[in-house]
Protein backbone atom coordinates (compact mmCIF):
# COMPACT_ATOMS: atom_id res chain seq x y z
CA UNK A 1 0.00 0.00 0.00
CA UNK A 2 1.09 3.57 -0.75
CA UNK A 3 0.15 6.03 1.97
CA UNK A 4 -0.33 9.80 1.63
CA UNK A 5 -1.26 12.41 4.22
CA UNK A 6 -3.78 14.95 2.88
CA UNK A 7 -2.50 18.50 3.37
CA UNK A 8 -3.93 21.98 2.78
CA UNK A 9 -3.15 21.88 -0.95
CA UNK A 10 -5.73 19.08 -1.34
CA UNK A 11 -8.34 20.31 1.18
CA UNK A 12 -11.78 20.12 -0.50
CA UNK A 13 -10.31 18.40 -3.56
CA UNK A 14 -12.29 15.44 -4.92
CA UNK A 15 -10.87 11.92 -4.74
CA UNK A 16 -10.76 11.77 -8.55
CA UNK A 17 -8.82 15.04 -8.77
CA UNK A 18 -6.38 13.78 -6.13
CA UNK A 19 -5.59 10.71 -8.22
CA UNK A 20 -5.34 12.74 -11.44
CA UNK A 21 -2.64 14.89 -9.85
CA UNK A 22 -0.90 11.93 -8.23
CA UNK A 23 -0.85 9.97 -11.51
CA UNK A 24 -0.80 12.68 -14.20
CA UNK A 25 0.10 10.31 -17.04
CA UNK A 26 -2.70 7.83 -16.29
CA UNK A 27 -5.76 7.81 -18.58
CA UNK A 28 -9.12 8.82 -17.14
CA UNK A 29 -10.45 5.28 -17.48
CA UNK A 30 -7.65 3.95 -15.27
CA UNK A 31 -8.20 6.66 -12.62
CA UNK A 32 -11.90 5.80 -12.41
CA UNK A 33 -11.15 2.07 -12.35
CA UNK A 34 -8.89 2.53 -9.31
CA UNK A 35 -11.75 4.23 -7.47
CA UNK A 36 -14.52 1.83 -8.54
CA UNK A 37 -12.36 -1.18 -7.61
CA UNK A 38 -11.79 0.23 -4.13
CA UNK A 39 -8.03 0.59 -4.58
CA UNK A 40 -8.12 4.13 -3.17
CA UNK A 41 -9.22 4.47 0.43
CA UNK A 42 -9.54 7.60 2.53
CA UNK A 43 -9.03 7.11 6.27
CA UNK A 44 -9.76 3.41 5.75
CA UNK A 45 -13.00 3.78 3.78
CA UNK A 46 -13.81 3.38 0.10
CA UNK A 47 -14.67 6.52 -1.85
CA UNK A 48 -16.65 7.79 -4.82
CA UNK A 49 -15.04 9.99 -7.50
CA UNK A 50 -16.63 13.10 -5.96
CA UNK A 51 -15.77 12.31 -2.33
CA UNK A 52 -14.36 15.49 -0.75
CA UNK A 53 -10.96 15.20 0.94
CA UNK A 54 -9.91 17.16 4.01
CA UNK A 55 -6.61 18.12 5.57
CA UNK A 56 -5.61 15.39 8.01
CA UNK A 57 -7.18 12.51 6.06
CA UNK A 58 -4.95 9.56 5.18
CA UNK A 59 -5.12 8.27 1.61
CA UNK A 60 -3.98 4.74 0.78
CA UNK A 61 -3.55 3.41 -2.75
CA UNK A 62 -3.09 -0.26 -3.59
CA UNK A 63 0.19 -0.84 -5.38
CA UNK A 64 0.44 -2.54 -8.75
CA UNK A 65 3.01 -2.63 -11.52
CA UNK A 66 0.89 -0.30 -13.65
CA UNK A 67 0.29 2.18 -10.83
CA UNK A 68 4.01 2.33 -10.10
CA UNK A 69 4.63 3.10 -13.79
CA UNK A 70 2.29 6.09 -13.58
CA UNK A 71 3.54 7.49 -10.29
CA UNK A 72 5.22 10.89 -10.66
CA UNK A 73 7.89 12.16 -8.28
CA UNK A 74 6.41 15.66 -8.31
CA UNK A 75 3.07 17.31 -8.90
CA UNK A 76 2.18 18.05 -12.53
CA UNK A 77 2.43 21.57 -13.90
CA UNK A 78 -1.35 21.58 -14.34
CA UNK A 79 -3.75 21.19 -11.40
CA UNK A 80 -6.61 19.22 -12.98
CA UNK A 81 -9.87 19.27 -11.01
CA UNK A 82 -12.05 17.42 -13.54
CA UNK A 83 -11.70 16.06 -17.05
CA UNK A 84 -13.74 14.19 -19.65
CA UNK A 85 -13.88 14.04 -23.45
CA UNK A 86 -15.54 17.47 -23.65
CA UNK A 87 -13.64 19.69 -21.24
CA UNK A 88 -11.01 19.98 -18.56
CA UNK A 89 -11.47 22.08 -15.41
CA UNK A 90 -8.23 23.49 -14.05
CA UNK A 91 -7.31 25.26 -10.81
CA UNK A 92 -5.75 28.44 -12.27
CA UNK A 93 -2.97 30.17 -10.35
CA UNK A 94 -3.28 33.84 -9.38
CA UNK A 95 -1.21 36.07 -11.66
CA UNK A 96 -1.56 33.74 -14.66
CA UNK A 97 -3.57 35.11 -17.60
CA UNK A 98 -6.00 32.74 -19.30
CA UNK A 99 -5.06 33.89 -22.82
CA UNK A 100 -1.89 35.02 -24.55
CA UNK A 101 -1.13 38.67 -23.75
CA UNK A 102 0.79 41.40 -25.55
CA UNK A 103 3.82 40.72 -23.35
CA UNK A 104 6.17 38.52 -25.37
CA UNK A 105 6.98 35.18 -23.82
CA UNK A 106 4.52 35.47 -20.92
CA UNK A 107 2.96 32.19 -19.84
CA UNK A 108 -0.80 31.72 -20.07
CA UNK A 109 -3.18 29.01 -18.91
CA UNK A 110 -4.38 27.83 -22.32
CA UNK A 111 -0.90 27.26 -23.71
CA UNK A 112 0.35 25.64 -20.48
CA UNK A 113 -2.61 23.26 -20.53
CA UNK A 114 -2.13 22.43 -24.22
CA UNK A 115 1.57 21.77 -23.61
CA UNK A 116 0.76 19.51 -20.65
CA UNK A 117 -1.76 17.49 -22.64
CA UNK A 118 0.55 17.13 -25.62
CA UNK A 119 3.26 15.88 -23.26
CA UNK A 120 1.05 13.09 -21.96
CA UNK A 121 0.05 12.05 -25.48
CA UNK A 122 -3.41 13.67 -25.70
CA UNK A 123 -2.85 16.84 -27.78
CA UNK A 124 -5.86 19.14 -28.04
CA UNK A 125 -6.79 22.74 -28.89
CA UNK A 126 -8.39 24.31 -25.81
CA UNK A 127 -10.96 27.11 -25.62
CA UNK A 128 -11.91 28.90 -22.36
CA UNK A 129 -15.57 28.67 -21.32
CA UNK A 130 -15.38 30.87 -18.22
CA UNK A 131 -12.68 33.51 -18.00
CA UNK A 132 -11.05 34.51 -14.74
CA UNK A 133 -9.10 37.73 -14.39
CA UNK A 134 -5.33 37.43 -14.32
CA UNK A 135 -5.22 38.08 -10.57
CA UNK A 136 -8.07 35.69 -9.69
CA UNK A 137 -7.34 32.03 -8.95
CA UNK A 138 -9.57 28.99 -9.11
CA UNK A 139 -11.77 26.76 -11.26
CA UNK A 140 -11.49 27.51 -14.99
CA UNK A 141 -13.30 25.48 -17.65
CA UNK A 142 -11.46 24.77 -20.92
CA UNK A 143 -13.37 23.11 -23.78
CA UNK A 144 -11.56 20.50 -25.87
CA UNK A 145 -13.11 21.34 -29.25
CA UNK A 146 -15.02 24.10 -31.00
CA UNK A 147 -18.23 22.05 -30.78
CA UNK A 148 -17.74 21.49 -27.03
CA UNK A 149 -17.00 25.19 -26.57
CA UNK A 150 -20.21 26.09 -28.40
CA UNK A 151 -22.27 23.59 -26.42
CA UNK A 152 -20.86 24.69 -23.05
CA UNK A 153 -21.00 28.36 -24.01
CA UNK A 154 -24.69 28.09 -24.91
CA UNK A 155 -25.40 26.37 -21.61
CA UNK A 156 -23.62 29.10 -19.64
CA UNK A 157 -25.48 31.82 -21.56
CA UNK A 158 -28.93 30.24 -21.30
CA UNK A 159 -28.86 28.47 -17.93
CA UNK A 160 -25.98 30.12 -16.14
CA UNK A 161 -22.94 28.62 -14.50
CA UNK A 162 -23.25 28.13 -10.75
CA UNK A 163 -20.35 29.99 -9.13
CA UNK A 164 -19.09 30.41 -5.58
CA UNK A 165 -16.10 32.61 -4.88
CA UNK A 166 -14.00 33.16 -1.78
CA UNK A 167 -12.53 36.59 -1.12
CA UNK A 168 -10.64 38.47 1.54
CA UNK A 169 -11.95 42.04 1.59
CA UNK A 170 -10.74 45.11 3.45
CA UNK A 171 -12.60 46.07 6.62
CA UNK A 172 -15.61 44.49 8.28
CA UNK A 173 -18.47 43.47 6.01
CA UNK A 174 -21.90 42.66 7.51
CA UNK A 175 -22.74 39.04 8.29
CA UNK A 176 -24.58 38.79 4.96
CA UNK A 177 -25.93 41.03 2.26
CA UNK A 178 -26.38 41.76 -1.42
CA UNK A 179 -25.03 44.43 -3.75
CA UNK A 180 -27.23 45.43 -6.70
CA UNK A 181 -25.37 48.42 -8.13
CA UNK A 182 -25.72 48.41 -11.96
CA UNK A 183 -22.45 48.01 -13.85
CA UNK A 184 -21.89 49.64 -17.23
CA UNK A 185 -25.62 50.36 -17.43
CA UNK A 186 -26.61 46.73 -16.88
CA UNK A 187 -28.22 44.98 -13.91
CA UNK A 188 -25.77 43.20 -11.63
CA UNK A 189 -26.35 41.22 -8.44
CA UNK A 190 -23.78 39.93 -5.97
CA UNK A 191 -24.71 38.16 -2.73
CA UNK A 192 -22.20 37.57 0.06
CA UNK A 193 -21.88 35.88 3.42
CA UNK A 194 -19.11 36.70 5.86
CA UNK A 195 -17.36 33.56 7.09
CA UNK A 196 -14.86 35.22 9.43
CA UNK A 197 -13.40 38.63 10.18
CA UNK A 198 -10.73 40.34 12.24
CA UNK A 199 -10.02 44.02 12.81
CA UNK A 200 -8.62 44.54 9.32
CA UNK A 201 -10.35 42.16 6.92
CA UNK A 202 -13.33 39.90 6.19
CA UNK A 203 -13.28 36.41 4.66
CA UNK A 204 -16.41 36.17 2.52
CA UNK A 205 -18.29 33.66 0.39
CA UNK A 206 -19.52 35.48 -2.72
CA UNK A 207 -22.21 34.41 -5.18
CA UNK A 208 -22.55 36.47 -8.38
CA UNK A 209 -25.84 35.79 -10.16
CA UNK A 210 -24.94 37.93 -13.15
CA UNK A 211 -21.73 37.87 -15.14
CA UNK A 212 -20.48 41.43 -15.58
CA UNK A 213 -16.79 42.13 -16.09
CA UNK A 214 -14.94 42.49 -12.76
CA UNK A 215 -18.34 42.28 -11.05
CA UNK A 216 -17.23 41.02 -7.63
CA UNK A 217 -14.23 43.33 -7.53
CA UNK A 218 -16.30 46.37 -8.53
CA UNK A 219 -19.17 45.60 -6.17
CA UNK A 220 -16.98 45.00 -3.13
CA UNK A 221 -14.99 48.14 -3.87
CA UNK A 222 -18.19 50.18 -4.26
CA UNK A 223 -19.33 48.92 -0.86
CA UNK A 224 -16.16 50.27 0.72
CA UNK A 225 -14.58 46.84 1.12
CA UNK A 226 -12.34 46.15 -1.89
CA UNK A 227 -10.66 42.81 -2.43
CA UNK A 228 -7.25 42.76 -0.77
CA UNK A 229 -4.43 43.01 -3.28
CA UNK A 230 -6.70 44.55 -5.95
CA UNK A 231 -4.68 47.53 -7.16
CA UNK A 232 -7.23 48.53 -9.77
CA UNK A 233 -10.10 48.89 -7.30
CA UNK A 234 -8.17 50.32 -4.34
CA UNK A 235 -7.61 47.18 -2.28
CA UNK A 236 -4.87 47.05 0.34
CA UNK A 237 -1.62 46.09 -1.36
CA UNK A 238 -0.10 42.72 -0.49
CA UNK A 239 3.41 41.36 -0.41
CA UNK A 240 4.19 37.79 -1.38
CA UNK A 241 1.02 37.18 -3.42
CA UNK A 242 0.90 37.42 -7.24
CA UNK A 243 -2.72 38.55 -7.56
CA UNK A 244 -5.68 39.64 -5.48
CA UNK A 245 -7.44 37.54 -2.83
CA UNK A 246 -10.34 36.33 -4.96
CA UNK A 247 -10.72 32.61 -5.70
CA UNK A 248 -13.27 30.70 -7.81
CA UNK A 249 -13.94 27.95 -5.26
CA UNK A 250 -16.82 26.12 -6.94
CA UNK A 251 -18.38 25.81 -10.37
CA UNK A 252 -21.51 23.77 -10.99
CA UNK A 253 -23.59 22.92 -14.04
CA UNK A 254 -25.69 20.24 -15.67
CA UNK A 255 -23.25 18.81 -18.20
CA UNK A 256 -24.99 19.55 -21.53
CA UNK A 257 -23.59 16.42 -23.20
CA UNK A 258 -24.18 13.86 -20.44
CA UNK A 259 -26.99 15.40 -18.37
CA UNK A 260 -24.90 14.81 -15.25
CA UNK A 261 -24.85 17.34 -12.41
CA UNK A 262 -21.24 18.44 -12.17
CA UNK A 263 -19.92 20.21 -9.06
CA UNK A 264 -16.20 20.95 -8.92
CA UNK A 265 -14.22 22.55 -6.09
CA UNK A 266 -10.82 24.22 -6.36
CA UNK A 267 -8.59 24.11 -3.25
CA UNK A 268 -7.27 27.44 -2.02
CA UNK A 269 -3.68 28.34 -3.00
CA UNK A 270 -1.30 27.99 -0.03
CA UNK A 271 -0.21 31.63 -0.38
CA UNK A 272 -3.88 32.74 -0.20
CA UNK A 273 -4.33 30.86 3.07
CA UNK A 274 -1.55 32.91 4.68
CA UNK A 275 -3.70 36.05 4.29
CA UNK A 276 -6.90 34.69 5.87
CA UNK A 277 -8.27 36.50 8.94
CA UNK A 278 -7.92 34.83 12.31
CA UNK A 279 -10.86 32.45 12.78
CA UNK A 280 -12.69 31.10 15.81
CA UNK A 281 -14.31 28.83 16.83
CA UNK A 282 -14.25 27.10 13.41
CA UNK A 283 -11.10 26.82 11.32
CA UNK A 284 -11.03 27.64 7.61
CA UNK A 285 -10.78 23.89 7.00
CA UNK A 286 -14.13 23.33 8.72
CA UNK A 287 -15.80 26.27 6.97
CA UNK A 288 -14.75 25.21 3.47
CA UNK A 289 -15.54 21.55 4.03
CA UNK A 290 -19.04 22.51 5.20
CA UNK A 291 -19.50 24.60 2.04
CA UNK A 292 -18.10 21.88 -0.23
CA UNK A 293 -20.39 19.25 1.28
CA UNK A 294 -23.51 21.42 1.17
CA UNK A 295 -26.07 21.17 -1.67
CA UNK A 296 -25.36 23.42 -4.63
Amino acid sequence: MLTYQITDIDHCRSAESFLRNLLPAAPSSYIRKLISAGHLKISGGTVAPDTILATGNTATLKESDRTRQFLAAARPQLDILWEDDYCVIVNKSAGLPVHRTAEAGEANLVELAEHFMAGRGTPVKLRPVNRLDRGTSGATILAKSSSSAGMLGRYVKEDGLGKLYLAVADGNLPDAGAIDTPLDGKDAHTAFRTLARDTAASFVLVTPTSGRMHQIRKHLSASGHPVRGDRRYRGTLLTGYPGHLLHAFRVSLIHPATGRKLIVHAPLPPAFILHLPTMAPLSWHDLLRDIACSPD
